[in-house]
Parts: C-alpha cells; sequence; structure tokens
C-alpha cells in the first residue's frame, strides 16, 4: 500500500496530535502524582504505609 503525498501528511498530522494529547495527559498524571505525593507526606508515616499497602494489593 502506498499512500499519496496527502495522506502522508494527514497520517503525520495525526501522529503529532496524538503525541501532543499524549504529552498534556503525562503532565497533568505528573502533576497529579506529586499532588498525592505532597498529601501522604503530610498524612505522616502511617498513612503512607497504608498508601503502599493498598497499592500492593490492588489488581
Amino acid at each position: 500500500m502506498q499512500l499519496t503525498p496527502e495522506e502522508l501528511v494527514a497520517e503525520f498530522h495525526d501522529a503529532v496530535m496524538e503525541l501532543y494529547f499524549a504529552r498534556k495527559r503525562i503532565a497533568h498524571l505528573e502533576a497529579e502524582n506529586e499532588m498525592l505525593r505532597i498529601r501522604s507526606a503530610e498524612a505522616g508515616p502511617n498513612s503512607a504505609e497504608q498508601t503502599e499497602a493498598a497499592a500492593d494489593t490492588a489488581p
């Protein structure tokens, strides 16, 4: 299968848009993760142990 130049450009554009939104989502998840780490640290060491134990049992 051979693509026309217009189809190649459209495919490239789609890939760039997917990458853009994936990076946005990653940035959002990293910020949320940092917020949760801070919240966990503020709650104290016992809460962190419970969080780790819950994460270990999660599927």
